[in-house]
């Protein structure tokens, strides 16, 4: 049976003309440059040319550090075809974080986006060999690609990607993924976007990318829209994202929480500036909607409601074009009040949950089914998910890794008796519905004994206070809790905030003192992953004086 690669090459090969990629340049006089399957395959052949004058054995492993672009996929599909082993990096890294993570897979090649990058990777890492860019691959003559140039057979237990974690705690490590895992995923992202996309057949699905590839779920993404009837977009300026998605008019796209948690206080802080009546006009609606949300509308409710829709909500959705199906959000849980706000508009936001071990999803809400907020979906088909000791989320399936790259130890501590031990902590519902509640290792253990996930109190400040860049509980070994917030923030308006939620906890989870920093944890600062965790440890090395100060004051117990 055809393995997934195999298959994305079939489907080129079958549609030649057909236009596959799209990269988005908002601000160049050709907006969208687009190429199609043969043009791509093209590509790919360049790239596979380049990488045998090499003699670069099937096994040995080649870093890519590059933005997206569509040289990045076909030298990935190269790669791939070639049987060489992948390891994707976020090429926003420090160089010396980069070098750290190849010293640990001792890569045959390196290849880069960018000559900069090249030299600042060197300069980290002077041992090892220089590194090409994307650009000198393709800058190669153009062969003549031969009918039959298919992958290379590959069975299924086979080192496909080492796709390295984002090390909220400790060193990255390296997620060894194959051919198996990716034959699995692939076949179930593909039956739920064939789900989502049902009722349309005239044109192919649009989707946009604008999350890094080296990311497992973007890189899914990809993988899936070659296996489909698709037209993938890429970003290439995030600066201009908004400009980006208006052009790419999207039928679907990935997202992080931290984007549309972006878009819904935008729209709120906009509407605050309009004159009353739009105000009026704007509670109105979300209340109407709201009771029909819960089945106690009203005939009045359906008028207001339709008027929101025409002269508020619209002009809303219209920002994402007019093809907009769903939106698709993973990496971390979205805040339920989120979620509401865009089904309000009209718009479902399917929830993903998963793990670069777990080949990226575990969870995918089901489009054919009412969503439920704060939730983020079932198990997707194959996949078995149990709850285990302080309610740690376990799974099991042929979506699982082999292992982390030369790290038995760590590995045999999160795979046990056929289950991998995810570290999340989380319930799940009659309807098998699960949420995720916070990381089991985030865990504060305070000196009276009482521990608690920090992850939906948290969330629940960052709801009263959206001017907030990020919320950290502090507590570890201590007698109570205290909070780090990032931002433009008032110190009133901070502690109205904790006075809010504080009656609702019980003593032990109650905050008693905190300290506002008015710059945001970045990645460059060290403090948060690329994609938005929080680095707790490192957070509170870097502020330990401010902690200490926190509990050096006397506070009412």
């Amino acid at each position: 049976m055809p393995n997934f690669l195999e298959n994305i090459f079939t489907r080129l090969e079958a549609s030649p003309q057909r236009v596959v990629l799209r990269e988005v340049h908002s601000e160049a006089a050709d907006k969208i440059v687009s190429v199609s399957a043969a043009e791509l395959l093209a590509l790919v052949e360049r790239a596979r040319t380049w990488l045998r004058a090499r003699q670069i054995a099937a096994g040995e492993r080649c870093g890519v550090i590059a933005a997206n672009s569509v040289h990045w996929i076909a030298v990935d599909l190269a790669l791939m075809a070639e049987g060489i082993v992948v390891v994707p990096l976020y090429h926003r890294q420090t160089a010396a974080e980069l070098a750290a993570i190849l010293r640990d897979c001792q890569p045959r090649l390196v290849l880069t986006g960018d000559d900069e990058t090249a030299a600042a990777f060197v300069a980290a890492w002077p041992e090892i060999s220089k590194p090409a860019t994307l650009a000198e691959i393709f800058r190669t003559a153009e062969t003549q690609r031969p009918a039959a140039s298919f992958p290379r057979q590959r069975p299924d237990n086979d080192l496909l990607t080492i796709i390295y974690t984002s090390g909220t705690s400790g060193e990255p490590k390296g997620v060894c993924l194959s051919i198996g895992n990716l034959n699995h995923m692939t076949g179930c992202t593909t039956e739920r976007l064939d789900q989502l996309m049902a009722a349309k057949k005239s044109a192919p699905d649009a989707i946009f990318l604008y999350a890094p590839m080296n990311f497992a779920a973007s890189w899914m993404l990809m993988l899936s829209a070659l296996l489909r009837e698709s037209v993938l977009t890429l970003s290439t300026d995030l600066n201009k994202l908004a400009d980006e998605i208006r052009l790419a008019a999207p039928h679907y796209f990935l997202n992080v929480p931290t984007l549309l948690e972006r878009v819904k206080r935008g729209v709120e802080d906009n509407l605050a500036k309009q004159p009353g009546p739009i105000q009026s006009l704007y509670k109105r609606a979300r209340e109407a909607w709201q009771r029909q949300h819960v089945g106690r509308g009203s005939s009045f409710d359906s008028l207001w409601l339709a008027l929101g829709r025409k002269l508020i909500f619209s002009k809303v959705t219209a920002r994402f074009g007019p093809n907009l199906r769903a939106l698709i959000c993973g990496s971390a849980p979205l805040a339920p009040e989120t979620q509401q706000f865009f089904l309000m508009l009209g718009v479902p936001v399917l929830q993903a949950y998963g793990l670069t071990e777990t080949t990226a999803l575990c969870t995918l809400d089901d489009p054919r089914l009412p969503v439920e907020p704060g939730y983020v979906g079932r198990a997707v088909p194959g996949i078995e998910m149990q709850l285990a000791e302080n309610d740690e989320i376990i799974v099991r399936g042929p979506n699982i890794f082999s292992g982390y790259w030369n790290r038995p130890e760590e590995t045999a501590a999160v795979l046990r008796d056929g289950w991998f031990h995810t570290g999340d902590q989380g319930e799940v519902n009659a309807a098998g519905n699960w949420r995720i509640i916070g990381r089991i290792k985030n865990l504060l253990v305070l000196n009276t004994g009482h521990k608690f996930a920090p992850e939906p109190v948290e969330d629940k400040l960052a709801q009263l206070l959206p001017a907030a860049q990020q919320i950290v509980l502090i507590g570890n070994a201590r007698s109570y809790v205290t909070m780090l917030a990032t931002g433009k923030l008032g110190s009133a308006s901070v502690q109205a905030a904790i006075d809010a939620i504080n009656p609702d906890l019980p003593h032990y989870r109650q905050i008693r003192n905190f300290h506002i920093l008015p710059e945001a944890f970045t990645p460059d600062s060290g403090l948060v992953t690329a994609n938005g965790k929080l680095k707790r440890d490192a957070i509170a090395k870097r502020y330990d004086a401010e902690i200490h100060s926190m509990y050096a004051r006397k506070v009412s117990a």
